[in-house]
């Protein structure tokens, strides 16, 4: 499933960079039939362009944010079950369990110090 959002967040973010690149085209296109250098017109639709994608594309922008936010959640929790595997806890411990854990193994320590 995985693969499936992957081949989506892809998909998404090729199509969001290749239509705002397409806008600036099209007004740089639209300046130099109306007598503008290509330079000029090609500056002109990169000011003008890309914030005006921002604007025309809010919905496939949508898309691509919340398939980085997923993709970046993902990582984060496989991060963090490498991070626990490392330590040597178990893989279902979570974050509250593994730090009450290691209070009470300091605790042991101390105790074990102190006879």
């Amino acid at each position: 499933m995985s693969d499936r959002r992957s081949d989506t967040l892809v998909r998404d973010l090729v199509l969001y960079v290749l239509a705002r690149f397409a806008l600036v085209a099209v007004i740089a296109a639209i300046l130099v039939l109306a007598r503008v250098p290509l330079l000029v017109g090609l500056v002109i639709g990169l000011v003008v362009g890309l914030p005006l994608g921002l604007l025309l594309f809010r919905s496939l922008n949508a898309r691509v944010t919340a398939g980085l936010a997923a993709r970046n959640e993902r990582r984060a929790a496989e991060r963090a079950r490498l991070r626990a595997e490392l330590r040597g806890e178990s893989l279902d411990t979570d974050e509250d369990s593994a730090g009450s854990s290691r209070e009470d193994d300091r605790r042991d320590t101390d105790e074990q110090e102190g006879q």
